[in-house]
């Protein structure tokens, strides 16, 4: 056993199984154009790599400081930053949110119809904390996500009040009281649907804290960290380093859809997207995951306490029950079969019904294709990062598992 082996329990020769995977799966016939893997073990790497090309069309090779768009990857990092506020005695878990957003008190849930005939009741309670860090709120994407079209009655509002466009005018209150004129499309904590849910867990940080969610998340996360390549638009300096974005069209081919020359993250938004409006490096992400898996703090820097932590990645849904049970729409980052959902994270709670190993792990993937889990019990971080829309188009996460777990030796 080699001494990399030795610190990490992880048997090098078996983890380049995840090179060969990935050249002759990936990038050999060119389904995408590159991507990076870190998997670290005990706190130590045990592999990390990069294949491909980060630009297609001007020939660039991946580079370990690639800057990715990690789209809903932001996800968990702004429901820590509002466990951070939930530490420091702002709110509980159960406190209607109403508490910050006074509009929120006149919430109505659609019941049937639509337009003028849209029948809706009085919810049975408010929608809380809780149920925004969990997506059980109520809330949907308004017919917005890649490839959904409009599905349902109440993403005609959405549409209509433009709560998907993010408008440069639209302040986080503002975007707060925009749902607040939508009917809720379930009763608060009775199901589960993927949603701008953390989008408000963004406002709220902001409305809470009283410093804007950019500025918030560098100070108390991305500086004591060390991660210093997130943010939510790439600086003039660094846009060299941004990746291209592609998508495989019906030809089963790679079409170029955001240029990093011209792309509109090259540029501060309007509106700060706290559900999928980072981008980031793979060194910066694997730090916060470290951070994560060692219970709240890396390098000195205390970001949540481990008892918070633990609470975070446990299954939040009603009646301790899966998504599987619970879930409403058609998109999501995660299959359903045996997993939970907590407070920024789904977490698998049974590998038999999943089909995967690692049961009690926490994790999160992103629209272009990237994903990250953490796994407190075999204190194992791994983060994967490539450019492809959408995510569902190959299963990166289940493929690298059986990879990865298999190299587990100790």
């Amino acid at each position: 056993m080699d001494a990399q082996s030795q610190w990490t329990g992880l048997d090098a020769g078996r983890l380049e199984q995840i090179t060969e995977h990935l050249e002759r799966n990936y990038i050999a016939p060119g389904k995408i154009a590159g991507c990076q893997v870190t998997v670290a073990r005990h706190g130590h790497i045990a592999y990390a790599r990069s294949f491909g090309q980060m630009d297609r069309e001007r020939g660039k090779a991946m580079a370990d400081d690639t800057i990715f768009r990690i789209y809903s990857m932001t996800k968990p990092i702004v429901s820590v930053a509002l466990m951070m506020l939930y530490e420091r005695g702002y709110f509980q878990l159960n406190d209607p949110v109403s508490r910050y957003v006074p509009s929120w008190k006149n919430h109505r849930v659609w019941v049937s119809g639509s337009g003028d005939d849209m029948v809706t009741e009085a919810p049975n309670r408010p929608v809380s904390f809780r149920d925004v860090l969990s997506h059980t709120a109520g809330f949907t994407y308004g017919g917005g996500l890649p490839g959904v079209g409009v599905q349902h009655p109440i993403d005609h509002i959405y549409r209509a009040l433009k709560i998907r466009s993010f408008d440069a005018a639209d302040t986080m209150q503002g975007f707060l009281d925009k749902l607040g004129q939508v009917p809720l499309r379930y009763q608060p904590g009775t199901a589960w649907m993927y949603s701008l849910a953390t989008d408000v867990c963004g406002a709220l940080v902001e409305v809470i804290s009283g410093k804007p969610l950019a500025q918030f998340l560098e100070d108390e996360i991305f500086q004591p960290l060390g991660m210093k390549d997130t943010a939510f638009w790439v600086p003039e300096g660094k846009t060299e380093r941004l990746a291209a974005n592609y998508q495989r069209g019906p030809d089963k081919q790679l079409k170029l859809i955001d240029d990093p020359a011209n792309s509109n993250f090259t540029r501060e938004p309007g509106f700060k997207s706290g559900g999928g409006g980072l981008v980031g490096t793979s060194a910066d992400y694997l730090r916060f995951c470290e951070m994560l898996r060692r219970g709240g703090e890396l390098d000195g820097a205390r970001i949540l306490g481990p008892r918070t932590i633990e609470l975070m990645h446990m299954n939040h849904l009603p009646g301790g029950r899966e998504l599987t049970e619970l879930a409403i729409g058609g998109f999501s980052e995660t299959a359903y079969d045996g997993v939970g959902f907590g407070l920024g994270f789904a977490s698998t709670l049974d590998q038999v019904r999943s089909g995967g190993l690692g049961v009690g792990d926490f994790y999160w993937g992103g629209a272009a294709s990237t994903i990250f889990w953490v796994d407190p019990k075999e204190d194992l971080s791994v983060v994967f990062m490539t450019q492809l829309m959408p995510s569902g188009t190959f299963n990166f996460r289940g493929q690298l598992k059986s990879i990865i777990y298999s190299a587990i030796i100790d």
